[in-house]
């Protein structure tokens, strides 16, 4: 399904509240890939996505929007943080890992699609092998049964959680290799070494998953997979810039300048286009969609090389959060904080009610909170939940019968009592 620019907003706006501008911005980039893909090759070929640069304070949604954004279109999606590539001398990691990173993300994504069409084919196949396994650790174990019993307890789902012995395929573990990426040496001889089998013991649901991840392989042409996942890495990928701000130096002249502005000019080139080596193939990068963010408290977007700034067409301000904003946070989205922690504690025979006026004072508390101290946004609320809720999430065991827990405005002064005593002083300190 392709989402018009109105129903990619009305999807994000059920996870994350408030950021029209933002959304809007997201949802016209997203759209426009899918015109481009509908135009002929050679004008498609000159088609550049418009890449997004995203201004705000922390906990206002800005990494929500491009990871509600990748999912929602089921795209090849990675979130980095720019401070990796400055931790380690001038350069820090390589910057063209990014890139790598996202076509890996691209071959699970389209390997998983595939294992799935197959799976029907597979699921026997699993089944007969897991038959026979649970017999013969039975069998070691002088437990006396019949494949025919093991069979329908199989499929009854009773055996899931039975630790069985298996011979799985075993995995080439990734070797870290010295300033640059992980290097897995057993896909460096893929088809030219015989697999080697090792014996394990595990649940039998894990089993399940392990044999049919090996038994989907012997049915998916792997050079298709690669093929493909290249291809959508290449015209549908998105890579989040995260902090983006932190590697924009202040106008003094010290080291730590030097080397931010070096990691600048290495992004440019993979942010302009150009062709990165992986060991699935060779990937351009013209056509994936840059997104970056970051808070700007002590740069600004204009403190960037030019060459970048240029690469980064829309600039989108994010709004802080108001006393409002958290009250929505707090009940509207489909993920809301209140429903997360309701259902946490339904485990334990908690049922777990909030009324209207504690809503409202959860909601002052944690914008004054901001306020008053560090501004972190909706994260806020998880700590004045935590906070709240401490006393029923420790005393619950789920040893007693169902408990109707109403959480109301004096609930929540008497919870906070103590530290709202400390944030009335703190505008007496200087």
């Amino acid at each position: 399904m392709e989402f018009t620019p109105k129903q990619i907003v009305n999807e994000l706006d059920k996870y994350i509240i408030g950021q029209a501008k933002a959304k809007r911005a997201v949802a016209i980039a997203l759209r426009n890939r899918y015109r481009r893909s509908r135009l002929k090759k050679e004008l498609r070929e000159e088609i550049t996505p418009k890449n997004i640069i995203m201004r705000g304070p922390t906990g206002v949604g800005k990494t929500e929007i491009a990871r509600r954004l990748a999912k929602l279109v089921k795209a090849p999606f990675i979130k980095v943080e720019a401070t990796k590539y400055t931790e380690v001398g001038y350069v820090g990691r390589d910057v063209e890992s990014m890139v790598r990173d996202l076509v890996e993300m691209s071959v699970r994504m389209v390997k998983d699609e595939k294992q799935h069409e197959v799976e029907s084919k597979v699921a026997p196949i699993v089944t007969s092998r897991l038959i026979d396994a649970i017999y013969e650790t039975r069998k070691a174990e002088n437990i006396v049964c019949e494949k025919e019993q093991i069979k329908d307890e199989l499929l009854n789902g009773k055996l899931e959680n039975e630790i069985i012995n298996i011979a799985v395929v075993e995995q080439a573990k990734p070797i870290m290799a010295i300033g640059g990426p992980e290097i897995n040496l057993g896909s460096m001889f893929d088809g030219l070494l015989p697999q080697r089998k090792k014996h394990k013991r595990m649940p039998v649901e894990r089993a399940r998953e392990i044999l049919m991840s090996e038994e989907s392989e012997k049915l998916i042409d792997l050079d298709n997979v690669n093929t493909e996942a290249i291809r959508r890495a290449e015209e549908e990928g998105i890579i989040f810039i995260d902090e983006i701000d932190k590697i924009i130096g202040v106008t003094n002249n010290n080291s730590q300048d030097v080397s931010r502005e070096g990691v600048q000019r290495d992004i440019l080139p993979i942010v302009e286009g150009c062709t990165v080596a992986t060991k699935y193939g060779n990937i351009k990068t013209d056509f994936i969609l840059f997104i970056a963010s970051g808070a700007f408290h002590v740069s600004k977007i204009e403190d960037m090389i030019p060459e970048l700034q240029g690469r980064f067409p829309i600039r989108v301000d994010l709004d802080s959060l108001t006393e409002k904003d958290f009250k929505r946070i707090l009940t509207q989205p489909k993920n809301a904080v209140t429903l997360q922690y309701a259902s946490l504690l339904e485990v334990d025979n908690i049922k777990l009610k909030f009324t209207d006026d504690a809503l409202d004072e959860i909601a002052a508390l944690a914008f004054e909170e901001n306020e008053t101290s560090e501004n972190i946004g909706a994260r806020r609320l998880h700590t004045v939940m935590e906070l709240l809720l401490e006393d029923i999430s420790f005393n619950a065991s789920g040893d007693h019968p169902v408990l109707e827990v109403v959480v109301d405005k004096a609930y929540v002064q008497n919870a906070f009592k103590e530290s709202k005593r400390k944030f009335d002083l703190k505008k007496y300190v200087l």
